[in-house]
């Protein structure tokens, strides 16, 4: 009996020693390192609320030196566990772009993955940011798309302005005015070489982006070079532009002036000389304004077809597509018209419209819309429903989708139609729900702290409907209102407090007066805002 109590005392003790050990571990202590194997060596992140990070990857070489203007060259292996706990730098944009940051270095991504994955792959949303192929980053967080939702984030930089879309002769052998979207098709590789590895699966990849991010979609879906590496698509206010060759030689060619490498024969070797900072000051004409900036540049082995041309005539990716826009896309964008009187506004329109002003003006009177902002609120409403911005929101847009429908039953179409969604604007302005205020409904930031209680439904539902298209081609979301497909002749109206529903899409037409936009022939507008105003007297 001694030696039974002897034996059962010693096992007391013991355990005893066990939880006196773990009790002196310090409840804040750091989690073990991560570490995953890519192509190119170990990468280690960080494990934070449910989801794994590995951020600041590169998958690409610097473009830098020899590289700068080139399509982008394989990364360079390391040794060792690479750090991977911080964003890399953004790509050089603005014109102080060498400020804290930012660098012509800037060929990185990252990763987000849930840390309790089930035993098979996991989907993969491969975010390209927006920001006029001139400004922007991939520094979102994508845990709560992660975690909530089940499956593999990746977001990615990809470079801007001058340096990622600059078409000169004698700059590339390869790629020339396409190197941001070369960049983009160099991570998707990437993604497909090594997603695997962080849990994903590389034969289930959606591609999404805003804005330019969704201009970037749609150039993808129509480039032969980029067939094959995703199975789907979101477009989120984006659409279908693209600068011809000549357009975009002609751009480069003013943009050497103006960075004093007009001469020809030296134009090149003057331009790759000059530090990034130069190249940066001398670029604003470059960048341009909201519809006079760099776009993706069709013609070339890259991009053969203009992506709108492409999808006109079927020559393009056809996976499952999400699309939409914001109901007041460019409403914040008219605000150069807020000071304009009845008669500056009429000239506006008959400069952008020519013989067809007399019927846009009788669609949209300026006596229609009162206040202090009558002329912004009646400009972007016209310039809404006409999708004069790059084809975006409005009746090209609604057009646009129906193309793809024609080819691909799981084509889905949404409205962001929140009242007020959290943006800034003057005193006494209703912005409405302009371009990107969808952005902190589908990723957190701080305008995500702004949120109502109705809207941060609304943000679960809108991720919860991109999580299951993601998963399975379709938004379908069970417990949600219910989302058919384009050709059941509906789309989504998204609204908080649990106010969206499917409506039918001859209400979305309707709504912005297709009838009549249909009925009559325009071109995008090729002026900014901000100088058509000028030019019929608006005071700044």
């Amino acid at each position: 009996m001694r030696s039974i109590v002897r034996r059962a005392l010693a096992v007391l003790a013991g355990l005893l020693a066990l939880l006196t050990a773990v009790s002196a571990v310090p409840a804040s202590a750091t989690p073990p390192p991560l570490t995953v194997s890519t192509d190119k060596g170990l990468v280690t992140g960080a494990s934070t609320g449910g989801v794994e990070k590995f951020l600041g990857i590169p998958y690409a070489a610097p473009p830098v030196g020899s590289r700068r203007w080139q399509p982008p060259a394989p990364a360079s292996p390391w040794t060792g566990a690479r750090s991977a706990t911080t964003y890399g730098p953004h790509c050089l944009q603005g014109a102080n772009g060498a400020a804290s940051g930012m660098s012509e270095d800037c060929l990185y991504l990252n990763v987000f993955t849930p840390a309790r994955r089930a035993n098979r792959p996991l989907p993969v949303l491969f975010w390209i940011h927006g920001g006029g192929f001139s400004s922007g980053s991939g520094d979102i967080d994508g845990s709560q798309m992660a975690r909530t939702q089940n499956v593999v984030v990746v977001s990615i930089n990809y470079r801007l302005g001058v340096f990622g879309f600059l078409a000169l002769p004698g700059l590339s052998g390869r790629g020339a005015g396409d190197y941001g979207l070369l960049d983009q098709e160099a991570a998707l590789r990437w993604t497909r070489r090594n997603i695997g590895a962080f849990g994903g699966d590389p034969r289930r990849v959606t591609i999404a982006g805003l804005s330019a991010g969704g201009h970037s979609v749609c150039a993808l879906l129509a480039s032969p070079p980029a067939r094959g590496l995703f199975a789907g698509a979101i477009i989120q206010s984006g659409g279908c532009p693209s600068h011809t060759v000549a357009q975009a030689v002609s751009r480069g060619r003013s943009y050497a002036a103006a960075a004093g490498c007009s001469d020809p024969p030296a134009g090149v070797p003057c331009l790759r000389a000059k530090p990034a900072g130069e190249l940066l000051a001398a670029g604003s004409g470059f960048v341009g304004g909201i519809v006079t900036g760099p776009l993706p540049v069709a013609g070339v082995p890259e991009l053969p077809l203009a992506p709108a041309a492409a999808v006109r005539s079927g020559r393009y990716a056809k996976v499952p597509l999400l699309i939409g826009s914001t109901r007041d896309e460019v409403r914040q964008w008219s605000l150069p018209f807020a000071k304009a009187t009845k008669d500056q506004y009429e000239r506006a329109v008959r400069l952008e419209f020519g013989e067809q002003a007399g019927a846009v003006l009788a669609h949209y009177p300026y006596d229609a819309y009162g206040g202090s902002y009558a002329a912004t609120y009646a400009i972007s409403s016209l310039w809404n429903d006409s999708s004069v911005f790059y084809g975006l929101g409005g009746c090209r847009y609604q057009n646009l989708t129906a193309r793809f429908a024609a080819r691909q039953p799981r084509t889905y179409l949404y409205e962001f139609d929140d009242p007020h969604p959290p943006v800034s604007g003057p005193p006494g302005f209703d912005a409405g729900a302009p371009h990107a205020s969808d952005q902190a409904y589908v990723w957190p930031s701080s305008a995500s702290r702004l949120l109502t209680p109705e809207q941060q439904r609304l943000s679960k539902e809108i991720v919860s409907y991109w999580g299951s298209f993601v998963n399975k081609g379709n938004p379908a979301t069970p417990g949600l209102a219910a989302w058919p497909p384009y050709r059941a002749g509906t789309y989504m109206s998204l609204l908080p407090g649990g106010g969206s529903r499917a409506l039918p899409s001859g209400e979305f037409a309707a709504r912005h007066q297709c009838a009549f936009w249909n009925s009559i022939g325009y071109d995008w507008l090729t002026t900014d805002p901000g100088s058509l105003a000028a030019q019929v007297g608006v005071p700044a």
